[in-house]
């Protein structure tokens, strides 16, 4: 679905557009599959996370588009937030109860900071600046929901009005400790509880699509956040696995079991799974910006095809000191990072520019993987790749170096539609258990280290420079 961009840092969807992309994209795939409807048994749906709507409940009519996890309205608001008293005292608070306790559960809010990247602001956003809402939200008649909840409220005319773990966990609101929506912070931020859809397990019969959608009733029998599925596509089942998604942007995904890890290092904890009994959590650290970056350098000719960027990063030696920045989207921890080069000279080619544009994903891999070393009181076990990215094999190599790790690539890039059918085909019967699953898995790669770490050291000493230089643009 094509973004909307009405100001100045806003990123909204049509809701409309995105429905009629949705259904259309599954008519299509049965189609291409040579399959009729009448043998679908079962859907499974995984959608982008963070991204929200607001919709009133008798009539079903939004109040506003998709506000975009990219949305940077609440900036300010988040900033505000981040400086007062009250979240410094509020930290103070928590700390002591962590100290005398050990209950990990305090450690979150200890440290808590709010990001742009969180649904929580731009929900506060929300009722405070659009009025049919907040009046609707007082009444009990405002429904707010991430894509999922709304692709099936829709594909069920209205008759069901839910989410599930995964797609709860990522909106910042959620408490998976507790695993409930979070008064308190709602209390803070003002937003009313009455707007939050009942939590479903991950793997579960939501319901049927309406006949009259697809022409005859499908049932619905699984719904996951698009890096918790990607995960679960990948067949990361045990605590102590990894998963990397380079995509759009680029997550790292731990496997964590049953333990909750808080982290004061920008892991953030999340549920990844729900299905009957077993509950599996995961630790998740974000990177913005990999696919947009090599997109936006194909926009301006830096190449003509994706393809090539291997083969140019390779025509050099290095990347002459040229340094490439990421920050075209926001970043968790700045959302006023500049996206920039640094270091150009008169000598710098395309080869150089996009060679530095490749070195910086990689380098970016290396920051959050030791993060992640430092922090999951964890043994790390297989790490696997998948994103548009990992076709790069120039990425994955020089990741591989700097980490000093073994990675898998799947044959299959695209793991979050196969983590939705994976689930939905467990709640369906479709298959019986997770090493059915195992077995259907197919590695195209697998990247083994071929330098030490330490000859990269220069060129990493120099884009750590740069990205200091460019934050708080």
């Amino acid at each position: 679905v094509e973004s909307l961009y009405p100001r100045p840092g806003w990123v909204e969807l049509d809701p409309e557009v995105l429905w009629s992309q949705f259904v259309g994209v599954i008519k299509e795939a049965v189609q291409a599959a040579g399959l009729h409807m009448r043998q679908i048994a079962g859907l499974g749906i995984s959608t982008q996370r963070a991204t929200f709507i607001t919709w009133h409940k008798r009539t079903g009519k939004p109040f506003h588009n998709f506000i975009s996890w990219q949305d940077l309205r609440s900036a300010e608001l988040v900033n505000s937030w981040n400086k007062s008293l009250l979240l410094k005292v509020i930290h103070v608070i928590f700390t002591v109860l962590h100290f005398l306790t050990g209950n990990d559960r305090y450690l979150a809010p200890s440290f808590l900071t709010f990001s742009t990247q969180q649904t929580s602001m731009k929900l506060s956003w929300v009722f405070k600046n659009i009025h049919e809402a907040e009046e609707a939200a007082r009444k009990n008649n405002c429904c707010f929901g991430t894509v999922d909840t709304w692709l099936l409220y829709r594909l069920t005319k209205g008759s069901v009005y839910a989410t599930d773990y995964s797609n709860a966990s990522a909106t910042g609101v959620f408490e998976p400790f507790t695993k409930c929506w979070n008064p308190t912070l709602c209390n803070l931020l003002s937003i009313p509880m009455s707007v939050y859809p009942p939590v479903k397990d991950t793997s579960f019969n939501f319901g049927s699509a309406d006949s009259e959608i697809f022409g005859v009733p499908i049932p619905i029998m699984a719904v996951v956040a698009d890096q918790q599925s990607a995960m679960f596509g990948e067949c990361c089942f045990h605590p102590g696995d990894v998963k990397l998604t380079m995509g759009t942007g680029g997550f790292w995904n731990v496997n964590t079991g049953e333990h909750l890890f808080a982290s004061r290092r920008g892991l953030y904890p999340l549920i990844g799974w729900k299905i009957g009994e077993e509950l599996v959590y995961l630790t998740e650290g974000c990177m913005s910006d990999f696919g947009t970056a090599i997109r936006w350098a194909q926009d301006i000719n830096l190449f003509t095809n994706v393809d090539e960027t291997e083969k140019m990063a390779r025509s050099i030696v290095d990347s002459q000191g040229v340094c490439f920045v990421p920050g075209f989207q926001i970043s968790v921890n700045d959302p006023y990072l500049c996206a920039s080069f640094m270091g150009l000279k008169p000598s710098t080619t395309r080869n150089h520019l996009v060679r530095a544009i490749l070195e910086s994903v990689a380098f970016r891999n290396k920051q959050l993987y030791d993060i992640i070393v430092k922090t999951v009181r964890l043994p790390l076990q297989t790490i696997r790749a998948d994103g548009g990215v990992s076709n790069n094999s120039f990425v994955m190599q020089m990741t591989s170096d700097l980490i000093n790790k073994k990675i898998e690539k799947p044959a299959n890039a695209d793991m979050s539609s196969l983590g939705a059918a994976f689930l939905a085909g467990l709640a369906s019967g479709f298959w019986t258990d997770k090493e059915q699953l195992k077995k259907l898995r197919r590695t195209e790669a697998i990247f083994e280290p071929q330098k030490d770490s330490e000859e990269y050291k220069p060129a990493m000493d120099i884009w750590l420079q740069a990205m200091k230089r460019s934050l708080h643009w």
